[in-house]
């Protein structure tokens, strides 16, 4: 084999250091990939999502949210809900039939949960879910959840911790 000349290990050099310089530009480049993908997700903890669903929201809606017969599908419902819309109707959401009566009026409030739980009046619906503080502590985790199951991302059945 012959030496290399001078224009070759030249061009071979400034290769071999580009080669290097490459790998050093992709050694640093994923740690602003995995942020804008971090970034991506919803906020919250799907696996603490999964926990609060199964605990508070799988007797009506189902064990992986695609509704019963007595509670529709989530997954479908999720599909056009934001963070902020979902936090509101889990926690909100049915203040507006307490008929008038200021929303913190507790009696108003244990009223209404009472006729829901008699079915009596209307049938049974959903309560509104803020002063119940494992779901107001994990409302963006069980979003998590739901939006990842809704998106196809996440499986039926326990998500990692």
């Amino acid at each position: 084999m012959r030496p290399l000349t001078a224009p070759a290990r030249l061009i071979v050099t400034t290769l071999a250091t580009l080669l290097i310089a490459g790998c050093a530009v992709e050694w640093e480049n994923p740690k602003p990939a995995r942020q804008l993908a971090q970034a991506q997700q919803p906020p919250g903890s799907a696996y603490l999502g999964w926990r609060v669903y199964q605990d508070r929201c799988a007797a009506c809606h189902g064990l992986d949210a695609q509704g019963t017969a007595n509670a529709p599908n989530l997954l479908r419902r999720l599909q056009t809900l934001g963070p902020r819309e979902f936090v509101s109707l889990v926690l909100y959401r049915y203040d507006s039939s307490l008929q008038g009566e200021p929303a913190a009026t507790r009696g108003s409030r244990e009223a209404q949960v009472e006729a829901l739980m008699e079915r009596r009046d209307q049938p049974l619906a959903m309560p509104a879910w803020r002063d119940e503080p494992r779901v107001n502590a994990h409302v963006l985790d069980l979003y998590a959840w739901l939006s990842g199951r809704a998106e196809g991302k996440i499986g039926t059945g326990r998500p990692l911790p």
